[in-house]
């Protein structure tokens, strides 16, 4: 299958695993562009730019295709060194990176002139024409399904990616939501080039984390995600367990005087705990409404085969029947 999305990043599939903190180490990155697809590697998962220069030159020992770099630029109270990343990456000739948070404005010319393509991730039409306009090669449009950080305007996929698809002239990926051949039809109806998947690819063999993460994402629902951090404008969508509700309970009590001391315990240094030692009570970590079709465990091959052929028999048998 080709799109836009498949000839910018010179990859078999269109199909991304966006970065996540703590799962997207080279191993998952390398097995994911192994299938085809375009593996991430989470850059601020290293503790340090050196760590990312180690982290690259393990996952191109893996794999010989395509693979990229998230880079996420914090809220004002965080300041990563992103400049000495950035060199890492060039350095480790990385040309593909993902950008999410912060508008990646200052960093574009550093990025641009090491012939590195760019796409960010966007949770509105607006950001994304942004986006566009300083010049990233494509989007990641995230709806209100996500895992993580759905922005603000609670706007689902069903109408970002057609809106998106109105604005833009850039390539575009549906994210949020996405984890099956269905969806990755859907999603090139509705406009985009392809799909990005977060949780779906925490839930294979090849994912680096803990088995109790993979198998917390197979027995949940589509009802078992929360929306915390609303009342400081930071909405993140997570997997529900027993200090996420106590969490929610703290925000209730407070309301719109709500600061992030009040619920640091439930967020500050989760990841490691849940994604590495399994600790599913530790706090609140990302998780999209997608778990509700969640139901196997397979490899990044497996599950990006299974997506490719779903998506070409619906296109080249029951669509072509309505025609």
């Amino acid at each position: 299958m080709k799109t836009r999305i498949t000839e910018l990043f010179e990859i078999e599939h269109p199909i991304i695993q966006g970065g996540m903190h703590y799962v997207g180490f080279a191993e998952m990155a390398a097995a994911v562009s192994n299938a085809g697809g375009l593996g991430i590697i989470t850059g601020l998962t290293q503790s340090t730019p050196d760590d990312l220069a180690k982290e690259i030159a393990r996952c191109k020992e893996m794999t010989d295709k395509p693979f990229g770099v998230n880079l996420t630029f914090l809220p004002g109270f965080a300041n990563p060194p992103y400049p000495q990343y950035i060199e890492a990456i060039i350095n480790g000739g990385v040309k593909i990176v993902e950008t999410a948070g912060r508008s990646p404005e200052a960093f574009m010319p550093a990025l641009k002139d090491a012939g590195i393509k760019v796409i960010h991730k966007c949770t509105s039409v607006r950001h994304s024409l942004k986006a566009q306009n300083i010049g990233c090669d494509a989007v990641s449009v995230d709806g209100f399904e996500c895992g993580g950080h759905p922005g603000e305007d609670d706007i689902p996929n069903m109408i970002l990616l057609p809106r998106a698809a109105e604005e833009l002239d850039i390539p575009f990926v549906a994210s949020g939501g996405m984890g099956n051949g269905k969806q990755l039809v859907a999603a090139l109806a509705l406009g985009a080039d392809g799909i990005n998947m977060g949780t779906r690819f925490i839930a294979t063999k090849d994912a680096p984390v803990h088995q109790n993460v993979k198998d917390a994402i197979v027995a949940a629902s589509e009802l078992d995600t929360r929306l915390v951090m609303r009342p400081l404008r930071n909405t993140e969508r997570v997997l529900t367990n027993q200090a996420v509700e106590k969490l929610i309970e703290v925000e209730r009590e407070k309301g719109a005087e709500t600061k992030i001391e009040d619920i640091m315990e439930f967020v500050a240094g989760v990841y490691p705990a849940v994604m590495q030692d399994g600790d599913m009570e530790a706090g609140a970590w990302s998780c999209g409404m997608v778990a509700g079709l969640i139901h196997d465990i397979p490899t990044c091959q497996e599950l990006i085969d299974n997506i490719m052929s779903e998506a070409h028999d619906i296109i080249n048998s029951r669509l072509a029947k309505l025609a």
